[in-house]
């Protein structure tokens, strides 16, 4: 099978690589977002069109205020200070989930991202935040009229994202965490053990190449 061109990856791990080295878990989450922005640049020489990944879940906000606090404000100053990096290097940035709720603020910066990098073809990087696949699903259900599965598709959070070839799950854990439960549904799966600070280029590359030795068969028989 050849190399897959949209990828999606629950980057879990983040409190427990920083729990293990003693580190506050604000701490975890920044290396997490230096590997994100390294495992992009990654996705565009290896070929990748479309990297979706899960940033925030709308089950996020029961965590203490403090780490709730702190992964809020990483977020607004990520955004403001690598979005005109991303932009030059060809990057389209997109944000899927609820914005009601969200600081404003906030909202006004993703909004800011989205619209610096429109024009952008390289890749395109599909950021979830405050993301659900049942609130995704929910929320696409209110406005649908009836129709078809790929009318219903243009009422998702982003009906231009294409379906994961593969969806890549670090920390060992063996769940889909209500990501993305609409667009995986004929994905492929790779379980890594590394905590998402620890994903590096190697293991990408492994999980892309496990990938390779599928045979998708979307319900046939061959």
């Amino acid at each position: 099978m050849s190399r897959p061109r949209y990828v999606a990856i629950i980057t879990d791990g983040n409190g427990r690589w920083a729990q293990q080295r003693g580190l506050p878990v604000v701490q975890g989450h920044q290396a997490g977002a230096d590997v994100v922005k390294a495992r992009l640049r990654d996705a565009v020489e290896l070929g990748i069109e479309e990297l979706t990944v899960f940033s925030f879940s709308t089950e996020n906000w029961s965590r203490s205020s403090e780490e709730v606090a702190g992964l809020m404000r990483m977020f607004g100053q990520r955004i403001a200070s690598e979005t005109p990096e991303l932009d030059q290097e060809g990057v389209r940035m997109r944000f899927i989930g609820r914005r009601e709720g969200v600081d404003a603020g906030l909202v006004e910066q993703m909004e800011w991202a989205e619209r610096k990098t429109d024009g952008n073809a390289r890749i395109t990087l599909f950021v979830a935040f405050n993301y659900g696949g049942r609130a995704e699903i929910v929320d696409a259900a209110r406005s649908f009229q009836g129709g078809s599965e790929e009318e219903f598709r243009r009422h998702l959070y982003a009906p231009e994202m294409h379906d994961p070839d593969l969806l890549i799950r670090t920390s060992g854990e063996q769940r889909i965490s209500n990501f993305l439960l609409w667009q995986v549904a004929y994905s492929e799966l790779v379980v890594r053990e590394e905590l998402w600070p620890d994903f590096d280029r190697a293991a990408f590359e492994a999980s892309l190449a496990e990938y390779e030795t599928r045979q998708r068969r979307f319900g046939t028989r061959t």
